[in-house]
């Protein structure tokens, strides 16, 4: 995927640079995003979607599940700018890049202002390419028509879901439906389902094959997606890449957010009103917030709904043997721990 990755940017360098010599930054910040981390969750459940179908190993098949990850880079980059966070993989986020490149040419204006329009452009750069490499992969014309809609779709969820998440941050909505909604199209359908389905789709399959894909990626994306919550609470910022406790400086209603509400006592929902979405939020701060995450019993019941969940994507793959190729259904084994024990 890397492989296919590059050699897809460097054309798009070719272009990009073509048109002007003070475009290098721009090509290169593209180039540095992409290649220069990520877990290729998403491309890798579709390539494994399709193999799991029958289609066999393919340069073109390695090439059109790799836009994917292309869609993920726009998702990323403009997800950093609505939260303003100023990392991304352990390097500055997309914005705060282009800020300080502004910063130090001594350019004219602001540079907060000149990093949020290189993120907002290259963000939709790297959308639009994704539709591209999808399309002139080289793929058979039928098999990429076939999975458009599992594309067209997966662009519309996650992007509902974005504004769903920013929605439930301003209205102060702590409910577990709303996170549960969240959860389920910012990142379970994003995440898994919809490039399971992508696979299938590329591979003829019908019927019976998407069924036990939607079985299986719906419960394990929204565990995928509850891991991250922990993580971007109690994670390890050498291994996130992400500041300790952003998501609580974000303001993020996650599920664990929600069950913690619900258990919460006065003086507990009143820190965790207080503290939620501040900015500022300092090591104590974020200590004591964590605390009342545990303290409620919400971080347990979060592992537990991670663990059932997980148990529940099990079942689903163990049901799919008779139709899914063997090589595939090893694979989806092995992704499910990773995706539910990951520390990163």
């Amino acid at each position: 995927m890397d492989a296919a990755l590059t050699d897809f940017l460097d054309r798009q360098a070719a272009v990009i640079c073509g048109i002007d010599d003070n475009l290098g930054a721009y090509a290169d910040a593209v180039r540095d995003f992409v290649l220069g981390g990520g877990k290729r969750i998403r491309p890798t459940f579709a390539y494994w979607g399709a193999r799991g179908a029958g289609l066999n190993d393919s340069d073109e098949l390695v090439a059109c599940v790799s836009s994917l990850e292309l869609l993920q880079a726009s998702a990323l980059m403009h997800d950093d700018l609505i939260d303003g966070s100023d990392t991304r993989r352990g390097a500055p986020s997309i914005h705060r890049r282009f800020a300080t490149l502004h910063s130090s040419e001594g350019w004219s204006g602001r540079p907060d202002e000149f990093g949020t329009a290189a993120a907002i452009l290259l963000g939709d750069l790297c959308l639009a390419w994704s539709d591209e490499l999808l399309c002139s992969a080289g793929m058979p014309f039928a098999s990429v028509a076939a999975a458009r809609r599992d594309f067209d779709l997966m662009r519309t969820e996650v992007s509902a879901g974005q504004y769903l998440d920013v929605l439930s941050e301003v209205r102060r909505d702590v409910s577990e439906d709303t996170a549960a909604k969240v959860a389920r199209y910012k990142s379970a359908k994003y995440t898994i389902e919809r490039p399971l389905l992508l696979g299938a789709s590329l591979a003829g399959a019908v019927g019976v094959v998407r069924e036990h894909y939607s079985a299986i990626g719906l419960p394990l994306g929204e565990a995928f997606q509850l891991r991250d919550d922990v993580l971007g609470v109690f994670g390890d910022p050498a291994q996130t890449g992400k500041p300790a406790g952003d998501d609580l400086r974000e303001g993020k209603h996650t599920f664990l957010v929600a069950r913690a509400w619900a258990a919460a006592d006065e003086a507990q929902r009143a820190a965790l009103d207080a503290g939620l979405g501040d900015p500022d939020l300092d090591r104590s701060g974020v200590e004591r917030l964590r605390a009342i995450l545990m303290d409620t019993g919400a971080l347990a019941d979060t592992e537990q709904r991670i663990e059932a969940l997980a148990s529940q994507a099990e079942a689903a793959l163990e049901a799919s043997r008779p139709d899914v190729e063997p090589e595939a259904l090893h694979v989806f084994a092995d992704l499910l721990v990773s995706a539910v024990k990951r520390d990163f």
